[in-house]
């Protein structure tokens, strides 16, 4: 069956000075370069989003130690496959004709791309092979190693981050691309394309390719370029860290009170289609953030994700832009958050004590009198306030809230002290 090879595999760079970007790992002088050029390959982690270079790096290492690769995805692999794998690096291992070649390091270099997908048993069948020598293993994620990767496995690997392309580092691979296909773009055309992939230099091939199949032998104009290379900048997952790197810059942009880049990663989550996300969000930094310092903001940002959830997008955007630009400008207090949390952390550290005998449900035992307990009512003091113990014994003089510096909350403050004489 005839299989038409992607633009990106013909013209994937043979040297580490044809890979575009990643200057600070394979830079002069940087440290996975260093390892590369020593030829001793240890095994290695590559971090980072898609169409950065991961697989390409791979293959230049296996060259460069003219080492046997092989190459699984963790999203198909099977145990089989890694069994397969592990039967053959043990036949060369132990084989008496085997070359080692001129750098001295052949043997099997595993490139494990997604290896997150793969459970932790399959993880572990690597592990003694790994540490006899007869793997190495240069896996990759998309995902943070740290959550995704088994611990045993990532001890033993060196984590490289990959960085997505700037416009200007994926340029060249566009030109060489265009070149490749026998046609000539405007720089106008390489940067439309440039971009708009989003720092991955696939997606930006894979443009190229569609740019010339429709041109059909014609210019391609810059027309062309934008119609198939639109909303493609965005790097959006809904499960992985694009996601929650989206919605942790939003709610930290409210937070740190700038409308702009608040706005700016709202539009990110609206084109990404998320509105469930934004909304969750708005709710949430309206109590967390905000808070008492201005307490009707969660009411009216209720209203706007209500309107927003009705209209539905595109025009959810206007109310949803109104509670952000609300909560940016709003004053902000933590106070409210700060406080459940130290009183939650009481409790799992398991100081508790005994409910006041005041505040239990009442109960006919004869203790505390004839009321059966002594539970001083509010409403019959001056101010509506008298003072009596509300915690249990172990914690009578824990504070967990502090008034926070605004006007709303020093207003409370002030209440709070003007009753009875406090």
């Amino acid at each position: 069956m005839f299989t038409k090879k992607p633009l990106a595999d013909k013209i994937r760079p043979a040297t580490l000075d044809e890979v575009a970007g990643q200057s600070h790992l394979i830079g002069l002088g940087k440290p996975l370069r260093k390892i590369i050029e020593s030829a001793v390959i240890p095994c290695m982690l590559f971090y980072g989003p898609s169409g950065v270079g991961k697989t390409t790096i791979a293959n230049i290492i296996a060259n460069k130690t003219d080492m046997q690769l092989h190459k699984l995805n963790g999203t198909s692999a099977s145990t089989a496959d890694i069994k397969a794998i592990i039967s053959q690096a043990t036949d060369l291992q132990s084989s008496s004709l085997m070359d080692y070649g001129e750098n001295g390091n052949k043997g099997v270099l595993l490139y494990l791309d997604e290896i997150q997908y793969l459970n932790k048993k399959q993880q572990q069948s690597l592990l003694q092979y790994i540490e006899s020598g007869e793997i190495t293993l240069i896996a990759s994620t998309t995902e943070n190693p740290y959550f995704y990767v088994y611990g045993a496995i990532l001890s033993r690997c060196t984590v490289f981050e990959f960085k997505n392309l700037t416009p200007g580092e994926t340029a060249p691979a566009i030109k060489r691309g265009f070149s490749a296909q026998g046609t000539i773009v405007s720089d106008e055309v390489v940067q439309i394309i440039a971009q708009g992939c989003g720092g991955d230099v696939r997606k930006a091939l894979n443009a190229v390719e569609l740019c010339v199949l429709v041109a059909d032998g014609k210019e391609v104009t810059s027309e062309v370029a934008h119609e198939l290379v639109q909303k493609s900048a965005m790097r959006y997952d809904r499960d992985g860290d694009a996601h929650y790197d989206a919605l942790s810059a939003f709610q930290k942009s409210i937070r740190g009170s700038d409308e702009n880049a608040a706005l700016h990663y709202l539009a990110r989550l609206i084109l990404a289609d998320d509105l469930p996300s934004v909304c969750r969000r708005l709710l949430v930094t309206a109590a967390e953030d905000i808070g008492l310092a201005y307490p009707n903001a969660i009411s009216i940002v209720k209203s706007c994700v209500d309107s927003a959830l009705q209209v539905g997008l595109p025009e959810a955007r206007i109310p949803l832009a109104q509670a952000v630009i609300l909560l940016c400008t709003a004053p902000k207090s933590n106070s409210a958050y700060l406080a459940i949390d130290a009183a939650i952390a009481d409790i799992r550290s398991g100081n508790l004590g005994d409910v006041p005998r005041q505040l239990q449900n009442k109960h006919c035992d004869g203790i505390g009198g004839a009321s059966g307990q002594g539970y001083l009512y509010p409403h019959d003091y001056p101010g509506r306030y008298v003072k009596q113990q509300y915690l249990p014994d172990s914690l009578k003089d824990r504070v967990y809230y502090k008034f926070a510096d605004n006007k709303n909350e020093q207003a409370a403050l002030a209440y709070r002290q003007s009753r009875n004489g406090v």
